[in-house]
């Protein structure tokens, strides 16, 4: 038996479409993760780029639970004085897109293949997106957040 390695011309690139309504944060963005590394397909490879284009709407409709609502997410520019820091509670009224954004980029490899794949990653906080024409095909995530119930 040899082992398959994927060509360039074998791989595809789908699109799915991701409702965030009452789906906690981790559970999405470890689906959301799998969707764009590709390896919901039979011809995965890790190194190669197999990967889907993911659209999330509804973002600011996301269950986070335990205490993070108190917690604040961190980010820095690379430069002195670039620290960033806010709160959860702050960044899901104002820019929900980041909460996810930031969930789903930590659960990516850590290579040039991430921000390749990160890439292919579109948030929307409602529920009107512009990629239509992409006929998207509906991913379900069936597990919701117990609050919700």
């Amino acid at each position: 038996m040899k082992t398959f390695t994927p060509k360039p011309a074998d791989l595809t690139h789908d699109w799915y479409i991701v409702d965030a309504t009452d789906v906690v944060l981790g559970r999405l963005a470890t689906q959301v993760a799998d969707l764009l590394r590709g390896k919901n397909k039979p011809t995965f490879a890790p190194h190669a780029d197999s990967g889907n284009h993911v659209i999330i709407i509804n973002a600011d409709k996301i269950a986070l639970t335990g205490n993070k609502m108190g917690k604040e997410l961190y980010s820095h520019s690379g430069r002195p004085g670039g620290l960033r820091r806010d709160s959860y509670a702050e960044l899901l009224a104002n820019k929900p897109e980041r909460i996810i954004l930031a969930a789903v980029k930590g659960m990516l490899p850590k290579n040039r293949l991430a921000k390749v794949q990160l890439d292919r990653l579109r948030i929307f906080r409602g529920a009107e997106h512009p990629h239509t024409p992409q006929k998207p095909v509906v991913f379900e995530i069936s597990q919701i957040s117990q609050q919700a119930k």
